[in-house]
């Protein structure tokens, strides 16, 4: 069968329902009943950050989506992006170089890696990382499966980061599922002699926050990152606004806590991300609980 096939392939379907299905995603308007992964599955829950751009991109901007992808891994986060030309490639390269995984979303199976001559990357990210796919394989890489594509880059990610987008870019698209979703969008600055920025400071304009090195999207996001999760007071835990909403054994939908404790978008999603690091709640498919701990 094709299920056969697909798993003698290293391909296997990840359902809406499975624990390892990520939360954050479950919580967008559109998830995808089903994901299919090639990879270390379990890099879907830790926290991550989108960095997406040009696919014709200039030196300048290949440079900074690398040291971003770098800088971000190397304090342990996610880079996800759309495995394409330009932005997208060397954002994944650069946090392979570093310590923490990357995924790659594709707008094909996982068995039609596009563009081709990313063959070598894709296994590289899936050796380390995670390669994710709503579609089946087999599936071609037709022009309408990338924007949706995009809402899946930022519907496992906390933050998106546009680096040099012209005002036509694909980019934009993503950043527009990402305020959809609650999550924070983020900007390179770039050249004005050129159009190739006019999309990025469209985004700078309308609030985005400037980046410029992965300092400013930690920053950005409110994250501290624990030196020692486990270590936390017990005082700060007793206090903590959202833990205190949380009933051990109930199950929590993102748009609950948010309701119930007045805060919202990507402050929430990080503040629970540092929990789970601290080993106070855990995620499933189904949203987040709080652990006993003794």
């Amino acid at each position: 069968t094709a299920l056969v096939a697909a798993r003698a392939a290293g391909i296997e379907p990840v359902p809406w329902d499975d624990p390892r299905f990520p939360a954050l995603l479950n919580c967008i308007p559109d998830p995808p009943p089903l994901l299919w992964v090639r990879g270390d599955v379990d890099t879907l829950a830790r926290p991550t950050v989108a960095i997406v751009g040009s696919r014709a991109a200039t030196p300048y901007a290949l440079d900074v989506a690398y040291r971003l992808g770098q800088e971000l891994s190397d304090r342990g986060m996610v880079v996800a992006s759309g495995l394409a030309r330009g932005v997208d490639s060397a954002a994944h390269r650069g946090c392979l170089a570093g310590v923490a995984p990357t995924v790659a979303v594709l707008g094909s199976g996982l068995d039609r890696i596009y563009p081709s001559e990313h063959q070598t990357l894709a296994r590289e990210i899936s050796d380390k990382g995670l390669l994710v796919s709503e579609l089946g394989p087999g599936a071609m890489p037709l022009p309408e499966h990338f924007p949706l594509r995009n809402r899946i880059i930022s519907g496992i990610s906390l933050a998106v980061v546009v680096v040099e987008a012209s005002e036509k870019s694909g980019s934009l698209i993503t950043a527009r599922c990402a305020l959809e979703q609650g999550r924070d969008v983020l900007a390179v600055p770039g050249s004005v002699l050129s159009g190739r920025n006019r999309g990025s400071h469209s985004l700078l304009k309308d609030g985005a926050k400037v980046v410029e090195s992965a300092v400013d999207i930690l920053e950005g996001l409110g994250w501290p990152m624990p030196e020692a999760p486990r270590a936390l007071p017990s005082k700060l835990l007793i206090s903590d606004n959202l833990l205190a909403k949380m009933e051990i054994g109930e199950v929590y939908r993102l748009d609950e806590l948010m309701e119930l404790t007045g805060v919202t978008g990507t402050k929430l999603l990080a503040r629970l991300m540092e929990l789970e690091l601290a080993g106070l709640i855990t995620q499933s498919g189904s949203g987040f609980s709080r652990r006993l701990v003794t």
